[in-house]
């Protein structure tokens, strides 16, 4: 029997209890998108993946895991608080596997999803907010990929995590930059990547 799934609300009023950071939180937003916009085009359930992605990271301020433990920290300590809280467990494997050092495989779509968007959404928000505009509407896949190649931009996101995520569910590297680049697009003002406003009597930027 699957599980039932937490409404919105709540898995938001947990991430804002855990989470301070804007950024981060912006993150797990960006993430979200992408899960949902996957779920869709893969024919899955867009709530249950989104809500994976909204939730993955909100243990991360509090336990960050630099010692990339399997059993303590960042995603384990999550987990458990999901858990606690009767999140389904397929959610809570896909957490953990979106983690390389946590030991879970990744199985299922869901989870080879989280994997493969998770870094690629964190180096997409990095080539947006180097534009003077800081909008994802100004990003596109060449962009995107022309930093990828420096190893100094943005030298936090895994460039292996987004080449081997999107081998593992089997997709072309740069129809899926692409493709989450889309899905952030739609979400743009929530994620704060909308742009900034043009000066006053500037013509506004065309939209992408």
């Amino acid at each position: 029997m699957t599980q039932a799934l937490p409404p919105r609300p709540a898995a938001v009023a947990l991430l804002h209890e855990y989470t301070q950071s804007d950024s981060l939180r912006k993150h797990m937003l960006a993430v979200e998108a992408s899960m949902r916009a996957y779920a869709v085009h893969f024919g899955e359930d867009p709530e249950r993946w989104g809500l994976t992605g909204l939730i993955h990271d909100f243990d991360y301020e509090r336990w960050p895991n630099q010692e990339h433990s399997p059993t303590t920290g960042h995603p384990a300590e999550g987990v458990r608080i999901l858990r606690e809280h009767g999140w389904p467990e397929d959610i809570l494997e896909a957490i953990l596997g979106h983690a390389q050092y946590s030991g879970v495989a990744r199985t299922s779509r869901m989870a080879k999803t989280l994997f493969a968007v998770d870094e690629l959404t964190g180096l997409v928000t990095a080539t947006a907010l180097v534009r003077p505009s800081k909008s994802v509407h100004e990003v596109d896949a060449k962009s995107v990929r022309k930093k990828m190649k420096d190893k100094a931009f943005a030298r936090g996101v895994s460039r292996e995590d987004v080449v081997s995520g999107a081998e593992e569910l089997g997709v072309d590297l740069d129809t899926h930059i692409q493709f989450v680049i889309d899905a952030m697009r739609r979400e743009a003002v929530a994620i704060g990547l909308a742009g900034t406003p043009p000066a006053q009597g500037a013509p506004a930027p065309a939209g992408g």
